[in-house]
């Protein structure tokens, strides 16, 4: 029965495979992003929907949504190096001199913290997005974004998912 489990962890290279791929697109679409920021700027190239603002404005909107973009595409690649190391490998991180140090996880808390954080990062560039696009008509609706960012942060701050383990890498 051990062996089979052990067989059955090669499944992981679904999500290892399909984040890699996600990761490639997202990179590819958040560089789409930032040549379309130059386009405003050189060639000054307003789309219709974005006609009420200044090219400078619009530029900027396209780099706040390049940047989220790209944040998504790390989050991706990171996810697909920790299942990969989680359920793959056998190697020790020790062992592993050639690794990025802030790619290891060394455990699936430490995978899940990465994966919080960045969500509360997206979430709070995408805040910024909305507020800059909509400077001029903003109404109190968009309070309940910034709320729920700060109740996700405080929420990983008290839960402390991967503390010990952090504690005990550094060590």
């Amino acid at each position: 029965m051990k062996k089979i489990f052990y067989l059955f962890r090669y499944v992981s290279w679904t999500a290892i495979i399909g984040s890699l791929l996600g990761s490639l697109l997202l990179f590819i679409v958040g560089a789409l992003k930032t040549v379309n920021a130059f386009r405003v700027v050189i060639f000054n190239y307003i789309p219709e929907d974005k006609a009420h603002l200044h090219p400078a404005d619009i530029a900027t909107t396209y780099l706040i949504k390049s940047l989220d973009t790209f944040l998504i595409a790390l989050v991706l690649f990171i996810f697909a190096h920790g299942v990969y190391s989680l359920f793959i490998s056998n190697k020790k991180y020790d062992d592993e001199k050639n690794v990025l140090k802030w790619i290891r996880t060394p455990n699936i808390g430490h995978l899940k913290n990465v994966l919080a954080e960045v969500i509360v990062i997206i979430l709070f560039v995408k805040f910024l997005e909305v507020v800059f696009v909509n400077i001029d008509n903003l109404k109190w609706e968009i309070a309940i974004l910034p709320f729920s960012i700060l109740l996700l942060a405080l929420g990983l701050k008290f839960l402390s998912l991967n503390k010990e383990e952090v504690d005990n890498a550094k060590k």
